[in-house]
């Protein structure tokens, strides 16, 4: 017996969107082509592995969780190879883990696998600002401090929970866009991406809002004013003490419910 729920149905290029079952659960969006000319399979894999990352990232499938392949395929109406690529994929990314007999299985970090995520960030991230800060423009400290209007809002909306990480990420991406190190950044993503669900879940056990809108303006600030011995600081400091307080918050989660 499955579980069922109204399904939207969105248009994203190509392809239609509409409900996948997964596990026996319709958690998931269909893919259809819109068009009557055949789709390459790139291009499928790809609508397929944005689609599984998204909601991983979400926490809409949560770790533990299993990707059925034949599910997959038959709900999004395609074949087995895309799908089978796609997981692949997302599982270069950490986010998955394939295990032979058992498919892919929704990856779950141990608390020191998130301390070593963070530092790895703290590490990446503080070089990539240093290089960046003097080639930012205004237009940049613009869209910063737009994104960071809406993320201000979206801490204290329960509801917006799913939006958290993006907006961080893309808060923090803008400081480092001026830096022209495209690899680092591919690397950064990842990370962010991988870390996403969990950077979440800190903001969402530890209701630190206010400490994170703090350090976020601050930082913004020390980047406007070219301050970037100071940045780089506080930008590493923001990065661990996010780390060591999810690491607790995690570790004492898990043993609540072990």
């Amino acid at each position: 017996m499955f579980y069922s729920r109204k399904a939207r149905v969105v248009i994203t290029g190509a392809f239609r969107i509409g409900p996948v079952l997964i596990k026996g659960k319709s958690k998931f969006r269909a893919l259809h082509s819109s068009s009557p000319r055949g789709i390459p399979r790139q291009s499928l894999t790809s609508a397929v592995a944005d689609k599984l990352r998204e909601m991983i990232i979400r926490g809409e499938i949560q770790e533990g969780e299993q990707l059925r392949q034949d599910a997959l395929a038959d709900e999004f109406q395609v074949s087995r190879i895309p799908i089978r690529e796609a997981l692949r994929q997302i599982e270069a990314e950490g986010l998955v883990q394939i295990v032979a007999h058992h498919g892919a299985i929704v990856s779950s970090l141990s608390a020191d696998e998130i301390g070593e995520l963070f530092d790895i960030r703290a590490l990446l991230e503080c070089d990539v600002l240093r290089l960046s800060i003097p080639n930012l423009k205004e237009e940049d400290f613009q869209k910063a401090e737009e994104i960071l209007e809406v993320f201000d809002k979206a801490l204290w909306t329960e509801s917006e929970v799913g939006s958290w990480g993006r907006l961080n990420y893309q808060f923090h991406s803008t400081l480092y866009s001026r830096a022209n190190r495209p690899r680092f950044m591919s690397i950064i993503q990842g990370l962010n991406n991988n870390g996403d669900r969990y950077t979440r879940l800190h903001l969402y056990l530890t209701r630190g809002f206010e400490q994170v809108r703090t350090e976020h303006h601050a930082l913004l600030d020390l980047c406007r004013k070219r301050e970037g011995d100071a940045a780089c600081h506080l930008l590493r400091r923001h990065i661990q003490s996010a780390g060591k307080t999810l690491m607790e918050a995690v570790q004492h989660r898990r043993e609540k419910t072990a």
